[in-house]
């Protein structure tokens, strides 16, 4: 049993940690949040950052992996935009980074490379600066623990609902949180990466341990989900540890303890954003057993999780698993299509690579669930994986096709 425990609370729940949020116009929404700070007041943040592995990687990609880096596992700000990514924006994209952290660091008195940034939204556009230098001062001034909740209303695009999770623990008779905002809806399929997620914690932990926690924790969670196969210019997640609660994770039991606790958090929120996909209408997990080792079950997940024709069949409820084999099988994983079983939820559809005989209706009724099972049993080893993923529905086509407009 898990020794976090799901509490109420926002980004700032986690002692040190300020916000705050304003409708900077970036968006063609005027009224609409868009853009964010979030500060952490402990001169000795701990941070840690995993970024896209696109190589059209954004402007913002590119400067905060550079910055924090160079401060070798420090900072103690971010500035966030959305409505407008700052990707193939060239030079004068990296310019409009650098400048929103310069101007930031001025107004919170920190170091200049103590502030990173980030931006989702429209690809190819220019990032209009000046509304971000415009609102910086009063989103300084309006910065508050109970103001950070407004950051996972400012990072939304195509989102439905805001995403959000804190967890608590107690250790050596103190209280410990980690908090977590997410957002992604489309163009979600990230490698080493995710989409943009913001985690604050109270805890202490040292610059080399944070940042191996965090991508054990996304290489655990968001690395294995997909909503349409697109891995993102902007895929950011960072992670900032205050250290004010007094309790200090090195090696050992503490580490394994905060990374179970860092773990079940960003699975949280990566099951919100595959719950939450682009015109999804159910959340799929999908499970698979007796691989040959990791990367096979890895790669059979990832086929399967990635498939059109599997996904557009769950969105109609039909049983028609030729599609999931197909899918394995052009995976590259080894197995014998001749052993592998497969089930939705508990209902067998195939046994030893043949039919199973089942009743098309209930299969139908065990599609029909808003959260199911795909299990596959390659009977070649002992190696496992967890994917979770979501239908393909006609309002996927419906909201990509006018992004723009």
């Amino acid at each position: 049993m898990s020794e976090w425990q799901k509490v109420e609370g926002h980004l700032g729940s986690p002692l040190g940690f300020r916000g705050a949020a304003a409708a900077a116009g970036i968006k063609k929404a005027a009224e609409t949040l868009d853009l964010g700070l979030l500060f952490s007041d402990a001169e000795e943040t701990s941070a840690a950052g995993v970024f896209t592995t696109n190589r059209a990687a954004a402007a913002p990609v590119v400067y905060s992996r550079s910055e924090l880096r160079a401060a070798r596992g420090h900072a103690r700000a971010v500035v966030v935009n959305s409505g407008n990514a700052n990707a193939a924006t060239g030079r004068a994209g990296l310019g409009v980074a650098a400048a929103t952290a310069r101007a930031a660091a001025k107004i919170l008195d920190v170091p200049r490379n103590h502030v990173l940034v980030c931006s989702t939204g429209v690809i190819g556009v220019p990032l209009p600066l000046e509304r971000i230098l415009d609102n910086l001062p009063a989103l300084a001034k309006h910065l508050s623990p109970s103001n950070a909740a407004s950051l996972a209303r400012a990072i939304l695009t195509t989102d439905t609902f805001p995403k959000s999770a804190v967890l608590a623990s107690e250790r050596r008779g103190r209280r410990v949180h980690v908090a977590g905002i997410a957002k992604g809806a489309g163009m979600i399929h990230p490698r080493m990466a995710t989409m943009l997620a913001f985690i604050t914690t109270d805890a202490a932990v040292a610059p080399p341990l944070l940042q191996k926690l965090l991508a054990a924790s996304v290489n655990a969670s968001f690395n294995r989900i997909s909503v349409d196969g697109d891995t993102s210019t902007n895929d950011t997640v960072l992670l900032f540890a205050s250290g004010l609660s007094g309790v200090r994770v090195t090696a050992g039991a503490a580490e394994r303890w905060f990374g179970e606790g860092l773990t079940e958090l960003c699975q949280s929120l990566a099951k919100m954003i595959v719950r939450d996909g682009e015109g999804a209408h159910k959340l799929v997990t999908i499970e698979v057993t007796g691989a040959a080792d990791a990367a096979d079950a890895d790669r059979v997940a990832r086929a399967v999780a990635n498939s059109p024709l599997v996904k557009t069949a769950i969105a109609g409820s039909d049983p028609n698993w030729g599609r999931i084999i197909c899918a394995a099988g052009y995976s590259g994983a080894r197995f014998d299509a001749a052993k592998m079983d497969i089930r939705v939820n508990e209902l067998f559809l195939c046994r030893r690579g043949l039919d199973a005989g089942f009743d098309d209706a209930a299969a139908r009724a065990e599609l029909d669930r808003k959260e199911l099972t795909l299990r596959l049993d390659l009977h070649q080893g002992k190696a496992s994986t967890v994917f979770w993923t979501c239908d393909f529905t006609h309002d996927y086509i419906d909201i990509n096709a006018s992004y723009r407009t």
